[in-house]
């Protein structure tokens, strides 16, 4: 009886584990990655959707920028794990080029997703998902589910689950790559007056 206790138990945190790391029963991995940051990569697929001003917004129109696009809902509780981290993102790298657009598969609509920005404070652009534009991307069938998108407009990395801030991060920086450097390289230069380079010159 003892034995049967602990295997329903075990049961029970296991599929708590899954239902934390992922918002869809489809979904049989607590995290799945897929991509090459240096590999071959295939263009993302474009899109037009809908702002919460009602402005359309393509994807085509990030082209040059390093784009995080996170499909995601006000329901899902791995997302708004996720959700402080893309408001730091956001924050953090935008102007080195990153773009962080989080894409709404709520079936409520505005109606949920508009309170929902202005509770949490969402600094990024949100857009209202479509079933069409989910099938572009795989069918969606898991939420959270992330694409990191290079400044040619091809997908770099795709994360389906909770993914980690840290992996994030990293990827991002990797992206930006020679900007980031050079910000950085920037920053750190001593400025040298014009009269101490003059003498040095003699």
């Amino acid at each position: 009886m003892l034995l049967s206790f602990h295997r329903v138990s075990l049961a029970s945190l296991f599929a708590a584990g899954l239902l934390l790391c992922s918002c869809s029963d489809k979904f049989t991995s607590v995290h799945a990655s897929q991509g090459d940051l240096s590999g071959n990569r295939k263009p993302a697929a474009d899109f037009t959707l809908q702002d919460a001003n009602g402005n359309a917004v393509k994807l085509s129109d990030f082209r040059g920028k390093v784009v995080l696009l996170n499909f995601w809902a006000t329901w899902c509780g791995p997302c708004a794990m996720e959700i402080p981290w893309f408001i730091e993102f956001e924050q953090q790298f935008r102007a080195q080029g990153l773009e962080v657009i989080g894409v709404s598969m709520d079936d409520d609509g505005w109606k949920a997703v508009k309170p929902y920005i202005q509770e949490h404070k969402l600094n990024y652009r949100v857009l209202l998902g479509t079933e069409s534009v989910g099938e572009l991307y795989g069918g969606v069938d898991s939420l959270p589910t992330t694409f990191l998108i290079d400044r040619e407009g091809k997908i770099a990395k795709v994360h389906v689950g909770l993914a980690g801030k840290n992996e994030y991060r990293d990827e991002i920086e990797a992206l930006l790559g020679g900007a980031s450097r050079k910000n950085n390289a920037v920053a750190g230069m001593r400025i040298v007056p014009a009269a101490l380079t003059a003498r040095a010159a003699k």
